[in-house]
């Protein structure tokens, strides 16, 4: 509550002076304005970017030069003072409590402004330069437009935020590289010269792995239960890249999430007796049915296989209530 109470002083005093391409954490800003930008840049002729990714960020801010940006703009001592006490405010790790002495505290209201205030030095260099860039917590983004540009850009801001933020480049997840080879807040771009906004790979893989937790405990529910659990995820995801001007990625999304609704249901089918009923019962010929339910494939060959999709088709699924990732695509750009 206290630390709400303080951001919400605070914030009319610093958000004035932030950067117009910092949008993390800010009032009327989003992850999709950055993404829009960084799209308008990279169709202005810099189609070279300095993905920059900062190592271990909310781990490692120095609280003295944390605090020194912050006592820039509050000149009430107690405020600074309450403010470097839950900077300085231990980690409570199996009953014991640790000091920290660097970093703040996440999941904290103040958290998210403080670190606005302290990378907006790194903002304010990049604009002193001209660079064009978008900024999303510690996640930025500059685009040049050659490799050599870029490859100068990574060194010097390495330099910069060591010897004035004392911050680490990570060097595994930064790179100067075409954007197209990169993902930036989930998205990527085609290669266009108008480039076009499209899902990274990373976002479908990491959406299937949060969609496999569902999928293996849906093996003994029914399948109502198991699509409710699914659509929730379906629409949050899809409203979040609903500014992808590429389908594919839902499209692959439609038919891998209804195998895997199949491949569940031939789990639960279990012996192949009961597999062969259930075929005949979904309007497949017996000897279809018998042919199917003793092939001695696996669940997931069966779930793609001709039989799957003639006994369990897609508007079988979408009955039970299962969304489709393209149609809910479709329904949000057509919104927007």
């Amino acid at each position: 509550m206290i630390q709400q109470a303080l951001l919400q002083v605070l914030s009319p005093i610093f958000e004035p002076t932030f950067s117009n391409w910092s949008f993390g954490f800010r009032p009327g800003r989003s992850a999709l304005g950055a993404v829009s930008w960084s799209r308008l840049h990279i169709a202005a002729g810099y189609r070279w970017v300095v993905d920059l990714d900062l190592e271990k960020f909310f781990d490692r801010v120095n609280h003295d030069i944390l605090m020194s940006r912050v006592a820039r703009r509050v000149k009430d001592k107690q405020v600074l003072h309450l403010i470097r006490h839950y900077l300085q405010a231990g980690l409570m790790e199996g009953g014991v409590v640790s000091p920290r002495s660097e970093g703040t505290p996440q999941g904290g209201p103040l958290s998210p402004l403080l670190s606005n205030v302290l990378l907006d030095e790194l903002d304010k260099e990049l604009e002193k330069r001209g660079h064009r860039f978008c900024r999303y917590a510690d996640d930025a983004n500059v685009y040049v437009q050659s490799r050599r540009a870029g490859e100068r850009v990574m060194v010097s801001l390495e330099k910069f935020l060591w010897e004035r933020l004392r911050l680490k480049v990570n060097q595994a997840k930064s790179a100067v590289a075409r954007p197209w080879e990169r993902k930036f807040l989930g998205y990527s771009v085609t290669t266009n010269r108008t480039p076009r906004l499209k899902v990274a790979p990373e976002s479908v893989k990491r959406l299937k792995e949060k969609l496999q937790l569902v999928f293996r405990r849906g093996r003994g529910r029914r399948l109502d239960r198991v699509i409710e659990e699914l659509n929730p995820v379906i629409r949050g995801w899809v409203a979040y890249f609903r500014m992808s001007d590429v389908r594919k990625s839902f499209e692959e999304l439609d038919g891998w999430s209804g195998r895997k609704l199949r491949c569940l249901l031939w789990r639960q089918w279990k012996r192949p007796w009961t597999r062969r009923a259930r075929l005949i019962a979904r309007g497949l010929s017996e000897e279809q049915a018998s042919v199917s339910a003793y092939n001695g494939h696996g669940p997931w060959w069966n779930a793609g296989a001709s039989h799957r999709n003639q006994a369990i088709p897609t508007h079988y699924l979408r009955a039970h209530g299962l969304l489709s990732f393209l149609e809910e695509h479709r329904r949000l750009a057509c919104s927007t």
